[in-house]
Order: C-alpha cells, then sequence, then structure tokens
C-alpha cells in the first residue's frame, strides 16, 4: 500500500514531532525554579498519556493558523504543547472507570490500567495545571497580555463553560438522550471547544486584529464539529484496531448522536458542508490558507 506524502501530510507529521519532543523535553525529570521534587511514578503516568503518538491536530491548528497570520513558530509550539496536555489530561479522565471506562488509548493501556486510578487521576490533575505553567513561563516568548489572552480563553474552553461541561452532559446524556439542540451544545463543548480555541490561540500568538482573530475562532467552530461528527461516524463504521481505541460504544450505551439522529447519509452530506463553510472563511488568506484548507477536509475524511 502506497503511502500518502502529500505536504499536507508531511507537515501534519513534522509539527508531531516537534509538539513531541518539546513536550518530551518539558516532561523532564529536572525540576524547574520553585517546583520542590516531580515524583518519578506520577511524572511517568503523565508521559504515559502524553507521549503515547497521536496526531497531534490541536497543536497543529495553533502552529498553522499562527503561521498563517505570521506569529513565531516558537511560541505556538508552546502554546500546542500546553493545549495538548489539557485535551490529553481529558482522555486520561474521560477513560477513567468512573467516566468511559476504556482500557485502550492510542493502541496502548489506557493511564489507569498502566498505573492505578488515583495516579491516574493525579497525573491528569498535573496535566491541566502544568498547560498554565508552560503558557505563562518566561521561556514562551509572549507579553504578558497575549499570555493573559490565552490562560484566559484556555480556561474558559477547557473548565465547566467548555470541555468538562460538556462531558458533564455527556455523562447525563447516558441516562436521558438529549434532543438534536442539547447534542449539537454538547459535542461544542466537549469537543468543539478546544479545537476553536486551537485556532484562535494561533491569532493570539500571531497578535492579529480582532476580525482576524473572529475569523479563525469560526473556521475553528467548523472543523470542531466536522471532527466530531466525523468521530461519531467512525464510532459506528470503524473498528477497534484501526481507532486504537474501543468502538461501538456510543450506541451500546445508547448516546444521542446526530449520527444516529439522521443517520449516516446525512452526516456524510454535512460533513462536505462544512469543509465548505471552513474553506469559505479562510478565503480571504488565498493560497496562504493551503494548509489549513487540507486540514478541514483531513477531518472530515479522517479514518481513524
Amino acid at each position: 500500500m502506497s503511502q500518502d506524502t502529500s505536504p499536507f501530510t508531511r507537515r501534519l507529521a513534522g509539527n508531531a514531532r516537534a509538539v513531541e519532543a518539546l513536550l518530551e523535553r518539558l516532561l523532564g525529570s529536572a525540576t524547574a525554579v520553585d517546583e520542590i521534587a516531580r515524583p518519578a511514578n506520577l511524572l511517568a503516568a503523565m508521559r504515559h498519556g502524553v507521549l503515547n503518538g497521536g496526531k497531534r491536530l490541536r497543536p497543529f491548528l495553533v502552529i498553522e493558523c499562527a503561521d498563517l497570520l505570521g506569529g513565531s513558530l516558537d511560541a505556538s509550539l508552546r502554546v500546542g504543547a500546553a493545549l495538548e496536555c489539557v485535551h490529553c489530561y481529558s482522555l486520561v479522565h474521560d477513560d477513567l472507570p468512573a467516566m468511559d471506562d476504556d482500557d485502550i488509548r492510542r493502541g496502548q493501556p489506557t493511564v489507569h490500567k498502566a498505573f492505578d486510578e488515583a495516579t491516574a487521576i493525579l497525573a491528569g490533575d498535573s496535566l491541566l495545571t502544568f498547560a498554565f505553567d508552560i503558557i505563562a513561563a518566561p521561556e514562551t516568548l509572549l507579553t504578558d497580555g497575549q499570555k493573559v489572552e490565552l490562560i484566559l480563553a484556555l480556561g474558559r474552553a477547557a473548565g465547566h463553560g467548555g470541555m468538562a461541561g460538556g462531558q458533564a452532559l455527556d455523562l447525563a446524556a447516558e441516562k436521558s438522550p438529549p434532543d438534536e439542540a442539547g447534542i449539537v451544545t454538547l459535542q461544542a463543548m466537549k469537543t468543539g471547544a478546544l479545537i476553536r480555541f486551537a485556532c484562535e490561540a494561533g491569532a493570539i500568538v500571531a497578535g492579529a486584529s480582532e476580525n482576524d482573530r473572529a475569523r479563525l475562532r469560526h473556521f475553528g467552530e467548523k472543523i470542531g464539529l466536522a471532527f466530531q461528527l466525523a468521530d461519531d461516524l467512525l464510532d459506528l463504521t470503524a473498528d477497534a484496531e484501526t481507532m486504537g481505541k474501543a468502538t461501538g460504544k456510543d450506541a451500546a450505551r445508547g448516546k444521542g448522536t446526530l449520527v444516529a439522529l439522521h443517520g449516516q447519509a446525512w452526516a456524510e452530506e454535512r460533513l462536505e458542508q462544512l469543509v465548505v463553510e471552513a474553506e469559505a472563511l479562510l478565503a480571504p488568506y488565498g493560497e496562504r490558507s493551503a494548509i489549513l484548507v487540507d486540514t478541514a477536509r483531513f477531518v472530515a475524511n479522517r479514518r481513524n
């Protein structure tokens, strides 16, 4: 089988390697200023939850949106690494028995299986707080104003009004399936909020205008919807080996999804529509936005 070597695929893989290398350094054993110690078992659990592969899509969006508007690569890498810590914390906690109860993540044992539940909870807590440490650190070469904007936006995206709140709604949906409007709200919070932040963060890193910031924020909303819709389709159609995690769990738990509500054909048509809408938002940037256009198509058409 021939390997995809398109410019987009090479760019995605290259950025993933750069983010992985930075996370490897940031999660090293040496303590930072004002840290007392880094307990070895906790650090190992954090590393297990973060340094386990993955496409690194959210950091990629930070980096590429910043690049589109002339932002610093080094700063966008650090903000992307911080965002990946938040994303991975959410996966560590989502996999816990009290939440989604998963044993496999990215083809490997989940953190609570590789270690234990208490360590997994602490690893997630530590990754979440470390994200804000990374943004605020002197090594992140942004103005204090930019750092405050990023911290506020990430806090809103990750917390009870964003991702964590979406997870709460998702758990409640197992007992009382929401209507279509409820499903859209749930998914915009649980999945879409961090993807929207990723795109807006790139504009903040670049010191872009409010218009550019709003445009990329809306782009992030479109591809966040597409990501979740594609994920729901894959949960229905893909196998666990391809996905690197259990599939078919939404249907088994009776969770309401747009795919369950409208069917596969509708979902595929809606994905195409979301890509068109995302591309339209990028039209003012012309050829400079080609990688982000390809990203929207990748999100909609992904196979794992």
